[in-house]
This record gives structure tokens, sequence and C-alpha cells, in this order.
């Protein structure tokens, strides 16, 4: 089902309970002194809505940053990965070629094995590491013959440290997300949220259905935003593996 389609259903599922519940109560509840109580609800309301609110605003923000630093974290994984076979190049033929081949070994095992579980968000086998200390050991015994060489297998190096920090920034934006305390000071702001408006009094039963649905609705939005952002690989995030499907194609 798409992640549209989902959100949409959970948003009107949240505001036809909230509206059911609040016409309910303000039906057969109790009605002496609930206008009395609009005073205090509000105040205490405008306490638990303004903190939830903060909490909320700080964690999608993180979720946000998280999203943009992974795929920031692919490309430079990927575009070192580049470099360092391009630098390779400059040394022996056999160098070179044997750092391409190891260059594309790794691009296809990121694509094909850990992108998936990345995804999933579970646990995955890859060859990665042991393809990436490959690639370091060649260039580390590549032998030279001039400084341009020499220069080049310097560069080779630092192209390959930046891949293996870009990597592991990668895996750790994969397992990541939202804490299970996180969740549960969320979910209980926002009942508590919900539920206080249930308390005010009105005139008009219909606007105050209408605001307690609207709340709701509003609410469960974001949560399901934090939800969807919580794997930045996954979910409505979805990033892809462009840049390493380009630096396949480079590596022909």
């Amino acid at each position: 089902m798409s992640v549209y389609l989902t959100g949409l259903l959970w948003v009107a599922g949240a505001a036809v309970v909230a509206a059911v519940l609040a016409y309910l109560i303000r039906r057969y509840g109790e009605l002496e002194g609930r206008s009395a109580n609009n005073e205090a609800a509000g105040q205490v309301f405008t306490i638990v809505a303004g903190l939830h609110a903060v909490l909320v605003a700080f964690v999608l923000i993180a979720l946000f940053d998280g999203v943009s630093q992974a795929d920031q974290a692919a490309y430079r994984e990927a575009d070192g990965l580049v470099a360092a076979t391009w630098a390779s190049d400059a040394l022996s033929e056999e160098t070179g070629a044997r750092v391409r081949e190891l260059s594309r070994q790794y691009a296809e095992s990121v694509i094909n094995d850990e992108w998936p579980g990345m995804v999933e968000g579970r646990d995955f086998q890859s060859a990665g590491w042991s393809q990436l200390d490959q690639l370091r050991r060649v260039v580390a015994e590549a032998s030279t013959d001039d400084e341009w060489q020499v220069d080049r297998k310097t560069e080779a190096a630092n192209q390959l440290w930046q891949v293996y920090q870009a990597r592991q920034e990668r895996l750790d934006a994969a397992g990541g997300g939202v804490s299970s305390v996180v969740w549960l000071v969320l979910v209980a702001g926002s009942v508590l949220t919900i539920m206080l408006p249930l308390l005010f009094g009105g005139p008009r039963i219909r606007t105050h259905v209408l605001i307690v649905a609207t709340l709701a609705a509003t609410i469960t939005l974001l949560l399901y935003a934090t939800y969807q952002l919580q794997n930045p690989f996954g979910g409505g995030a979805g990033v892809t593996p462009d840049a390493f499907k380009a630096a396949v194609e480079r590596f022909g």
C-alpha cells in the first residue's frame, strides 16, 4: 500500500475516533460545570500541548537532518570510491585494474546485499568491509616509480579513508531510529493533548467535535511522519543507492 494512502487512513481514522469520542462525551457526559472548566483546562492544555509540540518539532528536525546526512554520506562514499579508482589508474596497469574491479564489486555488494537490509531495518551479511580492506591493501602495496605516482598513491589512500568514514556513517544511520523511550513520550503526550480538549465546554457540540477531530488528525499526521522518517533508507524517506549505481557505470 502507498505510504500516502496509509498515512491518509491513519489520519482519517484518528480524526473519526476522536470525533466520536468527543460527541459521546458531550452528548451523554456530565454537563454541569463544563463551561467553567474552560479556563483551568485551557491553561493545562497550553502547557501540555506546548511541551509536546516542542518535542515533536525537535524529533522531526533531527530526523530530517538524519535523512539529509545519510544521503550525503552515501554520495561521499560512492564519490570517494570513484576518486580512489581514478587515482589508482596512474599507478601500474595491474594495480589500476585490480582497484577498479574491487571497487565495482564493493559497489555491487552495497547495492545488492546491504541496501535491501537497510531498507527493511534488519541485519545483513555483506563482504563490504573485507572488500574495502582488500582495496586498502592493494593501494598500500602498489609500487611507485616517481613523485607523481607517490602523489596519486597518497590520494587513493586518502579517498579510501573517506570511503571508510562515509560507510560507517551510512551504517550508523541505518541502525538508528527513534528510541522506545522517545516513542513512549510522543504517544503519551499525543493522547494527553487530544484528551484535554474533551474537558472543554461550549454552546455548539459540532464545533467542539470538529476542533477535537482536527487536533487528533494533526497530531497523528506528525506521528506518522516521525515513523516514516526514523529509517532514512526505508519508509517515506527512501534514500536510494543511485550514487553507487552511477559509480558502477563509471567502473565499466
